[in-house]
């Protein structure tokens, strides 16, 4: 587990067994509440694989503002659910959150391939991170995606 504090915001990795009840609540509840609720995507957002995820998120005041998790027991390294809180956005947080994975991917696991499955309208957003399209648009529970893949972690 590693913290580090921005501002009043506190910045946490932990695995799965490391979060407090109240985190993986709090944490179920803000991707279900905008992939599922906010995006009126009704799909199983619990699949199976948090158990075996770095978990990357920011608090503020003791609320989780934004969110991502890292899979590692794959062939190759994802990032995903990677989401702010809609009370929290417009300052940065996702951004702040790839860096901070990127720069854990880099240490922990320079030699796999990190890829994502990404909403097709945030395919810029993701390219700043070196993140570039390996598939043609697709859509995913009623939503188009992109598949990205990031090869060089230097």
């Amino acid at each position: 587990m590693r913290e580090a504090y921005l501002g009043k915001m506190n910045y946490i990795i932990k695995i799965f067994d490391s979060l407090t009840l109240t985190e993986l609540y709090s944490i179920l509840k803000l991707r279900v509440d905008v992939f599922v609720v906010e995006q009126n995507c009704p799909y199983p957002e619990l699949d199976g694989e948090d158990e075996e995820a770095i978990h990357l998120f920011i608090e503020d005041d003791g609320e989780i503002a934004s969110y991502l998790r890292i899979i590692i027991n794959q062939p190759k390294t994802r990032v995903g659910r990677v989401v702010t809180h809609k009370n929290s956005r417009g300052k940065n947080l996702s951004s702040k959150l790839m860096q901070e994975a990127m720069v854990y991917i880099s240490k922990h696991f320079s030699n796999k391939i990190v890829m994502l499955s990404a909403q097709e309208h945030l395919q810029q957003f993701y390219s700043k991170f070196g993140f570039s399209p390996v598939s043609e648009v697709y859509l995913e529970d009623g939503i188009p995606h992109v598949d990205m893949e990031f090869n060089s972690l230097s």
